[in-house]
């Protein structure tokens, strides 16, 4: 088990690649996955709007930059710690890849695979059922999404506005 430091230093790195969607206007969700020596051994942020990939969640992102680094799909020994509870897609990756631990900040209550929605990590005839720890540092993950969203909702109301103002004169 993980002590309160190293959850603490492992979601921050995972807000850090947040951030970093963030500035590229994507939806700031940021993950990292972490070998069983403590090392970032995959780091990932969303890139769907960038790449006009479906795929390219933060987690499938570090998933295959880990399995990558490991030389092997098989991320045993790791652990994944990501800004927002995992969709049904990565959730699969991970139960796939066998990481063996999740810690995610936000619940999403339209996609959350990690007992929100559903669960995947529960279901019996999967082969393998990750620990899984939500709400770490939840406030923060979910004020980050809320302000990037409010942001989003200003620029389409200024646009709006905008293009109001043209068409009257």
């Amino acid at each position: 088990m993980l002590t309160k430091e190293q959850k603490e230093k492992y979601m921050n790195a995972a807000f850090e690649q947040a951030k970093i969607a963030q500035k590229q206007g994507e939806v700031p969700i940021g993950a990292i996955v972490v070998d069983n020596e403590g090392n970032i051994i995959g780091r990932g942020y969303n890139r769907r709007e960038l790449d006009e990939d479906s795929t390219q969640h933060a987690e499938m992102i570090a998933i295959r930059q880990a399995c990558q680094n490991l030389n092997s799909w098989r991320l045993v020994d790791c652990s994944l710690f990501v800004t927002l509870e995992p969709c049904p897609m990565c959730a699969g990756a991970i139960i796939n890849s066998r990481i063996k631990e999740v810690y995610y900040g936000a619940f999403d209550q339209k996609a959350g695979a990690a007992g929100t929605v559903v669960n995947l990590f529960t279901v019996d005839k999967f082969n393998h059922h990750p620990q899984v720890f939500g709400g770490l540092y939840k406030d923060q993950s979910v004020e980050m999404l809320r302000s990037f969203f409010r942001e989003i909702r200003q620029k389409q109301k200024l646009e709006k506005q905008a293009k109001k103002e043209l068409n009257q004169e």
